[in-house]
């Protein structure tokens, strides 16, 4: 990790800068598997399986003796942990369902709004160097609670054709109508097209890497929602002198271990607190079985020493960090100044890795700096938004010169002769 210490103003945007990856040389592949799959359905997506999966397989969806097998390859341990974590998650998100009340804005004029649960919506849970069944939890449990009608999910299978039976097992407990074995770039393309074999969804949610990413992207502009820009996971921690170094270094590698591009970052006002975790992270690295991944993610990883805790809420509100803990001796003091981040852990016993399986929040969360203006997946994510308005009599004669001079005054007649037409019924009714 580099160490900056009392780095200029001037300085912060380099120093807060994410790794930068040119991804314009490959929108032209993800655009061509695409076209691809929208022309010519399954038959393309398994050809891209073949390819990019490195897997031949008759048929894309996951059977009911897959899912029952799957539930019988894993251990009861693990099981208790996904069944406790999809509760937690379970609870945290039902807290969020409530409804706006009826409201009279003027005599007469009454206006209110609905949710709405998104009838289809498709998740991307990705393959790769680890199986992120947590992931299918945060996605599948508040879909569910939402009150999706079709959860579809996609993941790339293993080479031997079948999908981790963690993954399965976990949307079995969380409610997934239909399982794919489809990866990559085809994966987006079959959810956001539909085939033969996969359904048409509205939204689709999910991390993946930079192809997935692009994906998302092309298919956003005009044939599907997607849940946010995503891009490298990354974890920054505010420590003091009351921080335990050693818990400041694991918080910083349980994210450089996601993979090379991800990014973590320690700003401290702390100087002997700086050096301990920087010794501590040099240690703990060494002892990481993902060992070549943390070290590439160090490489673009800081140590930020700064003046005070101005400097260290500033620079904060400044990176946007997708994950941000607080191990200070009063963090709640300090999170009260934060404005931008995905989610917030405070104090000394709160790693990110409770927000990233169980605790209840949801670890899909804005990066890049995204935070800035986007919010997490919640159960919002999975719903619209609609509104209502009736107007009765009365309302009509309160609202209607308002609405009339303002019609008037933008030169929009019919607008206005919408509203003066009814207006004058009802006065002749109340004339009679």
């Amino acid at each position: 990790m580099r160490f900056v210490e009392y780095p200029d103003k001037e300085e912060w945007a380099e120093l807060l800068s994410r790794p930068h990856f040119d991804n314009s040389s490959l929108m032209a592949t993800v655009q061509g598997v695409l076209d691809d799959v929208r022309q010519r359905g399954d038959e393309a997506v398994k050809e891209y399986e073949e390819k990019f999966d490195k897997v031949a397989l008759t048929t894309l969806k996951v059977c009911q003796d897959e899912i029952d097998e799957a539930a019988k390859l894993i251990t009861e341990e693990l099981k208790t942990a996904i069944q406790q974590a999809a509760e937690n998650i379970k609870k945290f998100h039902a807290a969020q369902d409530h409804e706006l009340p009826s409201i009279e804005t003027m005599p007469g004029v009454r206006c209110w709004q609905r949710a709405k649960a998104i009838s289809k919506v498709g998740l991307y849970i990705p393959g790769g160097t680890a199986p992120l069944f947590s992931t299918v939890l945060m996605l599948a449990v508040p879909a569910k609670i939402a009150g999706c009608q079709k959860i579809v999910l996609c993941t790339p299978p293993g080479k031997n054709g079948k999908v981790h039976p963690a993954v399965l097992y976990a949307a079995y407990i969380a409610g997934v109508s239909d399982i794919y074995k489809i990866g990559g770039v085809q994966a987006i393309a079959a959810m956001a097209y539909g085939t033969e074999s996969v359904t048409k969804v509205y939204k689709i949610f999910g991390p993946g890497n930079q192809y997935v990413t692009a994906a998302k992207q092309c298919v956003s502009l005009k044939d599907v929602a997607i849940d946010m820009p995503a891009g490298p996971s990354e974890v920054e921690v505010i420590a003091d002198e009351t921080a335990n170094p050693a818990f400041v270094a694991a918080d910083l590698l349980s994210q450089a271990e996601h993979g090379a591009d991800s990014q973590a970052i320690l700003i401290t006002s702390s100087r002997e607190l700086a050096l301990k975790a920087m010794a501590e992270v040099e240690r703990q690295v060494k002892e990481l079985p993902r060992l070549a991944l943390a070290e590439k993610s160090l490489e673009h990883s800081r140590i930020i020493l700064v003046h005070d805790l101005d400097e260290v809420i500033n620079l904060t509100n400044e990176y946007a960090p997708e994950h941000l803990i607080i191990s200070t001796n009063d963090p709640l003091k300090i999170a009260d100044r934060i404005e931008n981040a995905g989610s917030l852990f405070l104090g000394h016993l709160t790693p990110e890795s409770a927000g990233d399986y169980a605790s209840g929040t949801n670890h899909t969360l804005p990066t890049s700096g995204y935070a800035h203006a986007y919010s997490g997946v919640n159960l919002d994510s999975f719903r619209k938004k609609m509104t209502y308005q009736q107007i009765s009599p009365e309302g009509i004669l309160n609202i209607a010169k308002t609405v009339e001079e303002m019609a008037e005054n933008e030169q929009l007649f019919a607008h206005q002769n919408a509203m003066t037409l009814r207006r004058i019924s009802v006065e002749k009714d109340n004339s009679k």
